[in-house]
C-alpha cells in the first residue's frame, strides 16, 4: 500500500502539493515513484517560467521509462530541488520530504481546492 499523507493535496496525474503561504511545494507521490521504478534523472527546464495548471514542468527518467511531471496549479516555477538534481534516487527514497521537485509561486491559490484529498487519492490508486 502506498504512503498517502493526509496533510497534502493530490492530482490525478500522481503529483502531490503542500501549501506554504502562496508557494506550492510539488513532487510525485509514493505510488508514482513505485510505478516508475528506479529514478535516474529529473529534468526541470521551467524555472523562472509561468505555467498553467496541468502543464508539464519537467520530466522524470527511470531505468525503463520517461514520464512527464505536471503542475497541479498555475504559477511561476521559482525553485528546483538541487538535491534531486544531484541524487535523483531521493525521489524514490523520500518522495514527500527530500525528494520534492519544484516550488511554484501560485497565481491562483483557489486551484488547490480542486485537488484530491488523501482519501480521494487513495480511492484513485485503489
Amino acid at each position: 500500500m502506498a504512503n498517502v499523507p493526509a496533510n497534502l493535496k493530490y492530482s490525478n496525474d500522481h503529483e502531490w502539493l503542500r501549501v506554504e503561504g502562496d508557494v506550492a511545494v510539488i513532487g510525485i507521490t509514493d505510488y508514482a515513484q513505485s510505478q516508475l521504478g528506479d529514478i535516474v534523472f529529473v529534468d526541470v527546464p521551467t524555472v523562472g517560467e509561468t505555467i498553467a495548471a496541468n502543464e508539464v514542468f519537467g520530466s522524470i527518467e527511470a531505468v525503463k521509462t520517461v514520464s512527464d511531471a505536471f503542475t497541479p496549479v498555475s504559477g511561476e516555477v521559482i525553485e528546483f530541488n538541487e538535491a534531486v538534481e544531484a541524487d535523483s534516487s531521493l525521489v524514490n527514497k523520500d518522495p514527500y520530504g527530500e525528494g520534492w521537485l519544484v516550488k511554484i509561486k501560485m497565481s491562483d491559490p483557489a486551484e488547490v481546492d480542486a485537488l484530491l484529498d488523501a482519501a480521494a487519492y487513495e480511492a484513485l490508486i485503489g
